[in-house]
């Protein structure tokens, strides 16, 4: 296994932990390369791994009988793909794909069962975060029945961006509306107005962010929403402060420890 030295290659949930809990997970972490558009689980399948995000960010997507879709929530270095694995119902309630290509922690369900059943403080910690990511996705449900797109696509690109350590995106407008649950023509027309307001600059399959502030004011207040319960887990005074990559900085605290090498 390689040994991880880089800030940003940390998950911040897993940085939380109290050193004695990071001791007693670490052997039961792998570290995995993650590439763009790799189907982690889909809905209903019986998880094998939970996954704890680095430098990757992953969509959590619920998907319809007749093909249609829309992501219902994104994860990145400040959480856990797999939450149901601990809370006795190892099922899968969405699709999970690689969005941002990068690494993370692979941890088996039966291990992370194990680390909760053994640990109030494992327990807490995944507790805390699951009531933040059933926030993004409950406000996510609520944005896309009733906010304009334009609103819709601003909330998406904060939410990504805060996930990422650039400004810059690989993804088409095909998929952003596959993820939205929308028609592309209409990706492509809000994407337009932003270029011309300067916000963004797209090219095929490519869009850079121009200004973070200026998405922040004309998205509706559902990213707020979000980023506050993800703030307000950070916050609490069992774990250090900790933070989503803030204006395309990755702000994590100093963690030496790694994983040992296989």
């Amino acid at each position: 296994m390689t040994a991880v030295t880089s800030i940003r290659d940390k998950n911040q949930l897993l940085a939380a932990l109290p050193s004695a809990e990071w001791q007693q997970l670490q052997p039961d972490l792998e570290w995995v390369e993650l590439a763009q558009g790799t189907v982690l689980h889909q809905t209903g399948a019986a998880l094998r791994h939970v996954l704890f995000p680095t430098t990757a960010t992953v969509s959590l997507v619920s998907s319809m009988e007749d093909g249609a879709s829309a992501e219902v929530a994104v994860v990145g270095s400040e959480g856990m793909v797999g939450v149901c694995a601990f809370m006795g119902h190892p099922h899968a309630l969405s699709d999970a794909v690689v969005q941002h290509p990068g690494h993370g922690y692979r941890m088996s369900t039966q291990a992370i069962v194990r680390h909760t059943q053994r640990s109030p403080a494992v327990m807490h910690q995944l507790l805390g975060y699951t009531q933040a990511l059933f926030t993004h996705m409950a406000q996510s449900s609520a944005c896309n029945r009733h906010h304009s797109l334009d609103q819709q696509l601003c909330r998406w690109l904060l939410h990504h961006l805060d996930r990422q350590s650039g400004p810059d995106m690989l993804v088409t407008q095909e998929r952003i509306a596959g993820l939205l649950g929308v028609r592309r023509e209409g990706v492509t027309h809000c994407a337009l107005k932003l270029q011309k307001a300067g916000l963004i600059h797209y090219s095929r399959g490519h869009i850079a962010i121009l200004d973070r502030d200026g998405l922040e004011a004309r998205s509706c207040e559902c990213y707020a929403v979000v980023r506050h319960a993800y703030d307000h887990l950070s916050n609490e005074p069992a774990a250090p402060h900790l933070h989503l990559c803030r204006d395309n900085r990755q702000s994590a605290p100093v963690v030496t420890r790694q994983l040992r090498a296989a």
